[in-house]
């Protein structure tokens, strides 16, 4: 039975907390005699329940309704306070609209500042226990939590009154010595002469240099300048920042190295709490220092040490807030804790700092950006030369973000891309935005009519709208109108909009005729020798976003929509298995796609081969066992992928169809191939987001066998593990609310516990039919289930939050 459907607020309601550990906890009250700052950032606590305020769904428009959510890392829960006379405005982090009371029934929303300059300004005044409260001047309008109007004097019950917490981000100056002092010129192979000017003082823009350092020109990673430190012992360059609110970051910069022994390194108030020694690498890479703590008020320095044998090339510091949760692994076998350690480091550094300035437009094109705007709670999904974050990539990292705590950067980025699909893009998402989450990255955007487009890519951000509901049950992604407007529109006039030569006799297909990105292709497969009219990336891109949008028509309560995407979900994938991936001239072969003649496409496609089955789009059987063993055999061939990010779909293909021991070889070979040189040429392998993303996914997705049900407080688990991985345990996957821990000893014997604060019902599937099934020794009916053509035995467990539990079978 489909959740009942939930009426939306009409006031100040108070949701909630459906991601509280993914999003963090409430924010702590103030200390007590704090000052306000004049144009510091807020959030704002209610004391009633400690959720935050912000506008519903993040919308930016005039006359949104301000309500209570989940405490975050949404720009939109921050608000500027700016003092005009005796009272503050307060200002909207994302929108830059002020929060009113100026509606006939006085409930909290945005407005454009100064449209109603008396409704605007808020006297703030001290309350019991670090609080304040809130009121309109010259009215007793209070800021008021909950469904009653704000007509009421303030007074000092909870509804009243409010926590400001200061939320700041932690920022290093001039992060890529575009514009310090230090002088020099360094090289790529030698020692250089000490050109430098520096004496071992900050400059004025925040760095110090010693003897032996500098800036120069001749090999940036970004901009046009980087720093340099000759080799020998004991220079160094860094910078010290003061902490404005308390948080945990991780601190890292991209470096190149003539010889090994130097050193990156972060202390805290004077005394070393991280330190990361450098290897022999002359190509740039980014290094990381991971999860430093801070408290307000604290000195943080950076530190970059010189090598004793070679030169150091340093550029492009950052700083990123740490992810909110941080999944453990331990296992018998050491390389998948290494690859799932690297993974969880390495993608949390590309995490963007909300209310952070940042460059604008930076690409190899401009690499020093077109300007500077505001992030919103953002990642990269790219490449890293590029300040953007593309769909593509997005729609590949989400589940791996999510393992991370990132739901609030998921929510952000998903709802940039459904607001790009205006009627002027017809329909279509834009290929890439900037950190902002609104503006489109000019490399890729140069109009409506002329911008990157491939049609895998709408389907794919529909179907991860589902798959981020159903590990959060948020249901934003079920009634957020701007989401729902989007996969409507997706599923509906886009397609209907793009008929083509090819005949599918009534089953709704887009197509393309074009080989240009700029002109919008039918593939993700940009080297594929023919011009794809349909492709089979697509189609099972289109197939799996039906059944996302079902999933969401069902949460909220309209059984109409649901049953007529899963019908359409079920017409397209008969047509497929019947008829459109068949050549009857080719019975052994599995069409991929149609040319713009008309004609079928068989063979090695890249992504359009390799997608259908992570989609899964083919029917279980020999012809689907053989495709599979064809893009195995394909991607270890001379025809294989160039970019290690088309491997990134590999692991999910056999995960998908049910062979994990393919499936952790291509992890394997992409962990392995992390530290060689990417085709770009422009980095390592490793430092393309994407990568380490997918492994975390491919761990808790693929090993684990985890498929979450958060909004019906459901786990299922099926283990692929390989025979020679003999256990393994992630423990803090976040599902919803809680979190859990799941371990396989074989595919034989499954733990969970469950670590949340609501009741869990687990289900344990074990591969193969098996006699006897106990859970913690004491025996259970075994039921035999089929799916996707494997055959599995399962027990349903019912988990109080703290208990754990162990399914095992037997033959």
């Amino acid at each position: 039975m489909p959740p009942r459907p939930r009426a939306l607020p009409t006031g100040l309601a108070l949701l909630t907390v459906l991601t509280a550990q993914a999003l963090g906890a409430a924010p702590a009250p103030a200390a007590a005699g704090a000052p306000l700052v004049d144009g510091g950032s807020y959030l704002l606590g209610s004391a009633l329940d400690g959720s935050c305020l912000g506008p519903q769904y993040a919308q930016p428009a005039p006359g949104t309704p301000v309500l209570g959510a989940a405490c975050g890392r949404l720009l939109s829960q921050r608000w500027q306070l700016r003092r005009t006379g005796g009272e503050y405005l307060l200002v909207n982090a994302a929108s830059g609209r002020c929060l009113t009371l100026g509606g006939p029934d006085r409930r909290p929303a945005t407005a454009d500042c100064g449209s109603a300059p008396e409704a605007e300004r808020f006297t703030v005044s001290r309350a019991p226990q670090g609080t304040y409260t809130l009121t309109v001047r010259g009215t007793d309008a209070c800021l008021t939590a909950g469904p009653a109007p704000a007509n009421r004097h303030c007074d000092n019950r909870p509804a009243h009154r409010w926590t400001l917490t200061r939320t700041e981000p932690l920022v290093l100056a001039d992060p890529g010595f575009e514009q310090s002092s230090g002088s020099g010129a360094p090289t790529t192979g030698a020692p250089t002469a000490d050109g430098s000017s520096a004496t071992g003082a900050p400059t004025a823009d925040g760095w110090t240099f010693t003897a032996h350092t500098g800036t120069a020109t001749n090999n940036p990673h970004g901009g046009s300048r980087l720093a340099y430190l000759d080799a020998g012992p004991g220079y160094t360059v860094s910078q010290q920042v003061t902490a404005v609110t308390a948080g945990t970051y991780d601190l890292s910069a991209w470096i190149a190295t003539g010889g090994a022994g130097g050193s990156l390194s972060v202390s805290v108030n004077g005394t070393a709490v991280r330190s990361l020694p450098l290897p022999e690498q002359s190509t740039y890479a980014k290094y990381t220092l991971p999860r430093v703590r801070v408290a307000a008020g604290d000195r943080l320095t950076l530190t970059i040490g010189s090598s004793p044998t070679g030169w150091v090339n340093v550029d492009d510091a950052a700083v990123a807030p740490s992810a909110p949760n941080d999944p453990v692994i331990s296992s018998s076998d050491p390389e998948v804790v290494a690859l799932f350690d690297w993974a969880k480091t390495k993608a949390n550094s590309w995490v963007q700092q909300p209310g952070a300035t940042g460059v604008l437009d930076q690409d190899e094109n401009h690499p020093g950006g077109t300007g500077t705007t505001t992030y919103d709670a953002s990642y990269w999904a790219g490449y890293p030369f590029r300040s953007a974050f593309y769909s593509r990539d997005f729609a590949h990292q989400l589940v791996g973000a999510h393992l991370l705590g990132l739901d609030a950067e998921n929510k952000t980025m998903l709802r940039g891309f459904a607001a790009s699909a205006t009627d002027v893009n017809r329909l279509y998402p834009v290929w890439a935005l900037n950190f902002d989450a609104r503006s489109y990255a000019a490399i890729d955007y140069r109009g409506p009519d002329r911008f990157v487009r491939e049609l895998p890519a709408p389907f794919e951000l529909v179907q991860q709208a589902g798959e981020a509901f159903r590990w959060t049950g948020d249901r934003d992604y079920a009634e957020d109108p701007g989401l729902g407007r989007y996969v409507r529109n997706t599923l509906g006039p886009f397609i209907a909009a793009r008929p083509g030569p090819v005949d599918n006799g009534g089953v709704p297909i887009p197509q393309a005729t074009s080989r240009s990105i700029f002109a919008g292709t039918a593939s993700y497969a940009e080297n594929a020798t023919r011009t794809y009219a349909e492709a089979g990336d697509a189609v099972g891109a289109q197939y799996q976003a039906y059944l996302a949008a079902a999933t969401l028509a069902e949460a909220r309560g309209d059984a109409a929509s649901a049953a007529g995407y899963r019908k359409a979900a079920d017409q397209l994938h008969t047509y497929v298995n019947s008829t459109w991936s068949v050549d009857g001239s080719q019975p052994g072969e599995v069409v991929h796609g149609y040319d713009t003649t008309g004609r079928p496409i068989t063979g090695w496609g890249y992504e359009a081969s390799v997608l259908m089955p992570v989609k899964r789009l083919l029917d279980p059987g020999p012809r689907r066992d053989g495709f599979l063993a064809a893009v195995d055999a394909a991607d270890s061939g001379p025809e294989r992928s160039a970019n290690l990010e088309a491997y990134t779909y590999l692991p999910d293909a056999f995960f998908a169809n049910h062979d994990g021991t393919t499936a952790w070889k291509w992890m394997r070979h992409i962990y392995e191939s992390t530290g060689e040189p990417h085709v770009s040429g422009a980095m390592l392998n490793g430092d393309y987001p994407e990568v380490p993303f997918t492994l975390l996914a491919q761990t808790v997705q693929g090993l684990l066998g985890v498929t979450p049900d958060a909004a019906g407080h459901a786990l299922t688990t099926a283990p692929q593990l390989p025979s020679p991985m003999g256990w393994l345990q992630v423990a803090g996957i976040p599902v919803g609310a809680g979190t859990v821990t799941v371990r396989h000893d074989g595919t034989q014997r499954s733990t969970v516990t469950n670590t949340g604060t609501e009741r869990l019902t687990w289900e344990a599937r074990f591969p193969g039919q098996h006699a006897r099934v106990t859970v913690d020794g004491a025996p259970r009916e075994a039921r035999t289930t089929t799916v996707d053509g494997v055959t599995y035995t399962s027990t349903t467990v019912t988990l109080a939050p703290g208990r754990s539990a162990t399914a095992t079978v037997t033959d």
